[in-house]
């Protein structure tokens, strides 16, 4: 028996399973890309993958798996990089367990990422939410199902797996109406619904019945909707939106756009960059600096503060939120920054009572 099969089956049964807990899809991530990595070296090295050993996983035999994913695979430079980390978190496990290959091993580690062009992401505009909010048939149970999923993407910025995942107990619609989902990095993150979208998911739940635990969005079927039927609703959506606003067919739309749709309306509504990246979950506001640079390259000038965060009120005990009278409709802009104006006047509050 080779040393890399030992190491390899080590590194997903105790590295990441035990010692990290990392959750299903980092341990699928870098399943498919060290998989896909022994393919290539197996047929580099005319044996098969399970007598491939670590010297077979050479630097330059890395190297040339890399540019395999970019030329021939025609991965981008981001999934490279992901694969190629996928790639140094293994080595570097086998670095402890296998000093005599500690030269191969560091060659490997050596290997940086690679630079890449940060393109401005791509999002709606108000008139192409509208269009695709209106693209699905509500005269059939497909269509409705999609229109209350689509609402849910464009108002929250959930993402992808989290819409997926969601189950009807993590829809609250009565007073504070609100979704909780568990998101990337296992974090548990609480988003306020507009009345609009209460309207709407409350219909859905009327006819979707089941349990509290069972999926939110389900196919004919009963099983959880996939990401990839996700993706295809979306794509059909689009190309039927497109024909009453054109401007569609320049933009690839995908479950990411929807997202980044959702934090630009709240940019534009004169939403705080901190309240943005705790809407959208994101580890650090730095992350959120990508919506300011869109902004900005297209639009001019930021928009100022909305003036709710800016009242006296906001410093005082927070109030009952998510409570609004005032007509919501997609189109306009106003439910998004009173709710997230709500929202950073709550968190004002609770971080000067635990002062």
């Amino acid at each position: 028996m080779t040393a890399l099969a030992p190491t390899m089956q080590a590194f997903f049964t105790d590295r990441l399973a035990l010692q990290r807990q990392a959750s299903g899809h980092t341990v699928a991530a870098y399943r498919d890309a060290l998989r896909m990595l022994a393919v290539f070296a197996a047929q580099q090295a005319g044996k098969s993958p399970s007598r491939l050993d670590i010297a077979d996983l050479d630097a330059q035999t890395v190297g040339a798996f890399l540019n395999h994913l970019e030329n021939e695979r025609g991965n981008s430079v981001r999934t490279r990089n992901a694969r190629l980390a996928a790639i140094h978190s293994l080595f570097g496990y086998a670095a402890v367990r296998h000093p005599e290959h500690a030269a191969d091993i560091q060659r490997v580690l050596a290997i940086p990422p690679k630079l890449y062009d940060k393109a401005l992401i791509t999002y709606l505009t108000e008139d192409e939410i509208t269009a695709l909010l209106a693209a699905p048939d509500l005269t059939t149970w497909t269509g409705r199902r999609d229109q209350a999923l689509l609402v849910l993407a464009c108002q929250t910025g959930l993402r992808a797996a989290e819409l997926t995942t969601l189950t009807t107990a993590d829809i609250h619609l009565g007073t504070g109406a609100h979704v909780s989902c568990l998101g990337k990095g296992r974090k548990q993150r609480i988003t306020p619904l507009t009345p609009a979208t209460v309207t709407v998911l409350r219909s859905w739940l009327g006819e979707r019945g089941g349990l509290p635990a069972d999926p939110l969005f389900i196919t004919r079927r009963g099983t959880p909707l996939s990401r990839d039927a996700l993706e295809r609703r979306i794509v059909k959506y689009t190309a039927i939106a497109a024909e009453s606003c054109p401007s569609l067919l320049e933009k690839k739309v995908s479950p990411h756009t929807l997202r980044h749709s959702a934090a630009m309306r709240l940019l534009g509504a004169g939403v705080d960059t901190p309240v943005i990246a705790l809407w959208m979950g994101h580890e650090n506001t730095a992350t959120t600096q990508v919506y300011m640079l869109t902004w900005r390259s297209r639009n001019g000038p930021l928009p100022g503060p909305h003036p709710r965060t800016l009242h006296p009120a906001a410093t005082s005990r927070p109030t009952t939120y998510w409570r609004s009278s005032t007509h919501c409709d997609y189109a306009e802009r106003s439910c998004p920054s009173s709710l997230a104006a709500e929202y950073s006047r709550r968190l004002v509050g609770i971080t000067e009572k635990s002062a």
